[in-house]
């Protein structure tokens, strides 16, 4: 099994920063894709930002220029700086990960169980 553990949410104003962080621990075995989706109130769940494990980095392109993914691979964890923050970027955010776990040879998708960021006008 694997658990993402994700922190850092929470309140900012308009044109401040949060960083959230997501930590994978469990019977991993590698982790393809680290990623943020977000999901505003009555909206889809959307993909803010990804990163393969070949450095390949994916932006929604509201968060083009404002928003950094990154990654510690030797600590299974995948972070989101956001800064210049809007009003339009609250909602819940969950972090994913597809990951081949140490039991089977295949590929899940594991989520966190979300974050809330509030941005302020």
């Amino acid at each position: 099994q694997v658990q993402l553990v994700e922190s850092g949410g929470g309140l900012a104003q308009g044109g401040g920063s949060l960083r959230l962080s997501c930590a994978a621990s469990g019977t991993i075995f590698s982790i393809n894709v680290m990623g943020w989706y977000r999901q505003a109130p009555g909206k889809q769940r959307e993909l803010v930002a990804d990163i393969t494990s070949g450095d390949s980095i994916n932006y929604a392109d509201s968060v083009k220029g404002r928003f950094t993914i990154s990654r510690d691979i030797a600590k299974n964890t995948v972070y989101l700086q956001m800064n210049s923050l809007k009003p339009e970027d609250t909602g819940v955010y969950y972090c994913k990960m597809v990951v081949r776990t140490t039991e089977r040879p295949y590929l899940y998708n594991y989520w966190g169980q979300g974050t809330q960021v509030t941005v302020s006008s």
